[in-house]
């Protein structure tokens, strides 16, 4: 029961697309934990790991864009502050007293985060990078 990381979500930036697979990788977590009953667990994990994501990765992203002055910066930076709050409200609700409710509205938060933003937004920005600098871009940061 997972989601496939497949041609259709990589960028072509090294970088960016180990990012994504690690993302993609915790979200599977998720959704196993669900599947076997102890997904309020795994999404007490999930939420640790995406704070670190989100310095991590979404920092590096804006090094990108900046460092090659992206057109699309300051739409996709606005996207990456929606998910951030989305989440940060997700997280206060799951602090609050976890339920199988919440559980699924943080897997479909992500899921949906992973399948639109990573194959619109972070392709365009990926295609941008690759064009601007010949070749994979340099990776900024390790994956989180």
């Amino acid at each position: 029961m997972g989601i496939e990381w497949g041609s259709h979500l990589a960028t072509g930036v090294d970088w960016q697309d180990s990012h994504h697979r690690e993302l993609f990788k915790r979200i599977n977590r998720l959704l196993d934990a669900m599947a076997a009953g102890y997904g309020k667990e795994e999404v007490a994990r999930l939420f640790n790991f995406l704070d670190e994501y989100f310095a991590v990765h979404f920092e590096a992203e804006g090094q990108a864009m900046e460092r090659h002055n992206y057109p699309g910066a300051a739409t996709h930076a606005a996207e990456h502050a929606r998910f951030i709050e989305s989440i940060t409200r997700l997280r206060k609700e799951f602090d609050n007293g976890p339920s199988l409710k919440l559980v699924i509205s943080v897997e479909r938060e992500v899921v949906d985060w992973l399948l639109n933003h990573v194959a619109g937004m972070d392709k365009k920005l990926g295609n941008f990078v690759k064009s601007a600098t010949g070749r994979e871009g340099a990776p900024l940061k390790s994956h989180p």
